[in-house]
């Protein structure tokens, strides 16, 4: 009898620790009781399959925690345009020879730092200077050919007073002085140029600036035009992009802009200048220029840039989370939960902000809906769901049942 009597307190302990196991599994799986009891009727399936394959596993239910759901909300989206292109100077100035010559000298490199008006080079001006020396003897020789004339000319008028000449002879010698008088002038004015030119041969910097570039070497001769240096004015850059002819309209000189600038980590602020008044007619596009500060010249005319347009929202838009959007052969869908079971929406977007992280939805869902907030693997339409509410009271009941079970136990296996 007492042999008999301990395999049924036996028993009686074992049924009593696996409902310990399974209070135990309820107050602490993830989702509370309710998730508890979905993994011992999953258990439970499971188990009578093992016995009979011909008995079916029983559909649990998906669980959603409340945070994973949410619903459509009407917010505003500020529109963004973005168009990139290099930095550029405008003032930007080449210096060139004035006269032709042998250079003697450059003063200057690359990366040189100049003023306006600062002495840059010199070039051999023997050549300039023998001009200017002829042009000074072909003015001597056009006023001694004038007074000639005049002096022909005072002499006829007084022959043809007491009428020794006829009045043509009178007309020619004073058609002889004008003669006179403008090839002087062309003289006089060619003798100019000249001086010009050989003022010109001493190489003064146009702009300030820095030295970008060398294009001669002292020794070299040169010609009448021929490039020197580049000088280039980086205080102030440009970066001159194009934006399509359906988004410039949204843009006017003055508007802020944030650029992107390859080799900064932080953006840089900017404005538009101007705007083109045609679009190009191969790429239907508009320039539009934007205009730099660079006082502490930290950047550089070439790098590359990227210019980010903010323009604000004056509607408010129906918007969902950005990861709550999915695609399925270039189809928008998302996730509800409706009458208890899922379903896969179709949905048309609008516009998007990165900043917030949402997206406007234009067609396919109504303010009300539930929407499952990220995107889930392995969903499947019409699967039973059902969004979880947390209650901390009730799990830590669980737990209270749980050690009361356990301590029963004990005392009864004592």
């Amino acid at each position: 009898m007492k042999k008999k009597t301990w395999w049924v307190g036996s028993g009686v302990a074992v049924a009593l620790v696996a409902g310990v196991g399974v209070a135990v599994m309820t107050g602490l799986l993830p989702g509370g009781p309710a998730k508890a009891q979905q993994a011992a009727t999953a258990a439970a399936g499971n188990k009578q399959g093992q016995h009979g394959k011909d008995a079916e596993k029983p559909a649990v239910p998906l669980e959603f925690t409340a945070q994973e759901v949410v619903r459509p909300q009407r917010m505003r989206l500020p529109a963004m345009i973005e168009f990139s292109g290099p930095l550029v100077a405008p003032q930007t100035a080449v210096l060139r020879a004035r006269v032709g010559g042998t250079l003697l000298a450059l003063d200057v490199s690359e990366g040189s730092r100049v003023r306006t008006g600062q002495v840059l080079g010199r070039i051999d001006l023997a050549e300039a200077s023998s001009r200017v020396a002829e042009r000074s003897a072909m003015v001597e020789s056009a006023n001694t050919a004038l007074a000639q004339a005049r002096r022909s000319h005072a002499s006829n008028e007084r022959l043809a007073q007491q009428q020794f000449i006829s009045g043509i002879a009178l007309d020619n010698s004073r058609a002889a002085v004008e003669t006179a008088q403008a090839a002087l002038s062309a003289a006089q004015a060619s003798l100019n140029t000249q001086r010009v030119m050989l003022r010109d041969g001493s190489l003064v910097a146009p702009i300030s600036g820095v030295v970008a570039k060398r294009h001669a070497l002292p020794g070299e001769k040169l010609a009448a035009q021929q490039e020197l240096l580049t000088i280039v004015d980086i205080s102030r850059l440009e970066l001159a992009g194009n934006v399509g002819t359906h988004e410039v309209s949204r843009l006017q000189a003055g508007l802020p802009v944030q650029l992107r600038v390859e080799g900064l980590a932080q953006p840089v602020a900017g404005r538009i200048a101007r705007i083109a008044p045609r679009a190009e007619p191969g790429t239907r596009s508009i320039g539009v220029t934007i205009e730099l500060p660079n006082g502490d010249e930290r950047l550089r005319a070439g790098q590359y840039a990227l210019a980010r347009a903010t323009l604000a929202d004056d509607t408010e838009r129906l918007t969902v989370p950005i990861g709550a959007v999915g695609s399925t052969a270039g189809q928008d869908h998302v996730w509800l939960i409706e009458n208890g079971v899922l379903a896969r929406r179709a949905v048309t977007l609008g516009r998007r902000d990165d900043n917030s992280g949402r997206v406007e939805v234009l067609q396919g869902l109504q303010h009300d809906s539930q929407v499952l907030g990220a995107r889930f693997d392995n969903l499947r339409e019409g699967h039973q769901a059902t969004v979880q509410r947390g209650d901390s009271g009730e799990r830590a009941t669980g737990v209270a049942a749980v050690a009361s079970a356990a301590s029963a136990a004990t005392t009864l296996l004592k």
